[in-house]
């Protein structure tokens, strides 16, 4: 690591350094998370919306914008980590304790001499679904806002389109994708990571490099996908998205 410039410099941050010490693919994790994003997601959307893509293709955008900004905290948070925290005042309270003790994945392998109860894993999915809730909540707020935007663009083109094109619900879209980030990304990511990547695939690839990254990739890229197929469904059940009928 010390070879390379940007991971010289990265490991000046604490957060950075505790990952990239436990996993030393985890940039190139982000970068896949990220280069696939936007492919993935836009290719579940036209699987999920079929004919009425492009009569939607506002709330498409508005999904792809909220899911590509999510994606490097969706890595980010529950990536596995050797600790390097200093420890907590005398004064701080049992909850901050806590949750300080928490590892960041609740699945991840625990490093020698070190050992985390189920309770401590337990707290790492509640402490990183309210990270993800306050991530997703202020991705979603980006997203729906570049897309009122656009179709306040299109509506002053033409104004035709005022009864035929969907009114996002800005704060209950903001606050449901909040929700399902806090939950349903929450859970998968931290499987994908903790179970799927450092219990499974690196114990027997460990010294085969690139085919341990490309099995990462495909598996993030399903994981992705999955994510969503997901979250159209639930968008609509909880009634911040309608199906466009075809006219």
């Amino acid at each position: 690591m010390d070879s390379s410039p940007l991971l010289r410099w990265l490991m000046q941050f604490r957060g950075f350094r505790e990952r990239l010490l436990a996993d030393d693919l985890f940039l190139a994790k982000l970068a896949m998370e990220c280069g696939v994003g936007m492919i993935a997601k836009t290719a579940a959307e036209f699987q999920k919306r079929g004919e009425n893509f492009v009569n939607e293709i506002d709330v498409v955008i508005s999904d792809v914008i909220m899911a590509i900004v999510a994606d490097v905290m969706l890595v980010y948070l529950p990536a596995p980590t050797v600790s390097l925290q200093p420890p907590l005042l005398k004064n701080a309270g049992l909850i901050s304790s806590f949750f300080h003790n928490c590892p960041d994945n609740a699945f991840q392998i625990a490093l020698a001499g070190r050992s985390f109860s189920l309770l401590q894993r337990l707290g790492a999915i509640v402490r990183n679904g309210a990270k993800l809730f306050v991530v997703g909540t202020s991705a979603s707020l980006i997203g729906t806002g570049v897309t009122s935007a656009l179709l306040r663009a299109r509506k002053a083109v033409d104004k035709e389109l005022d009864d035929e094109v969907e009114h996002l619900p800005v704060l209950s879209t903001s606050a449901a994708y909040g929700v399902y980030m806090s939950i349903s990304s929450n859970l998968r990511y931290q499987i994908v990571s903790g179970v799927i990547e450092q219990r499974m695939l690196e114990p027997v690839l460990h010294n085969h490099k690139l085919l341990l990254s490309a099995l990462c990739f495909a598996v993030r890229t399903g994981n992705t996908f999955l994510g969503s197929l997901l979250w159209v469904d639930y968008a609509r059940l909880v009634g911040v998205q309608k199906v466009q009928e075809e006219i």
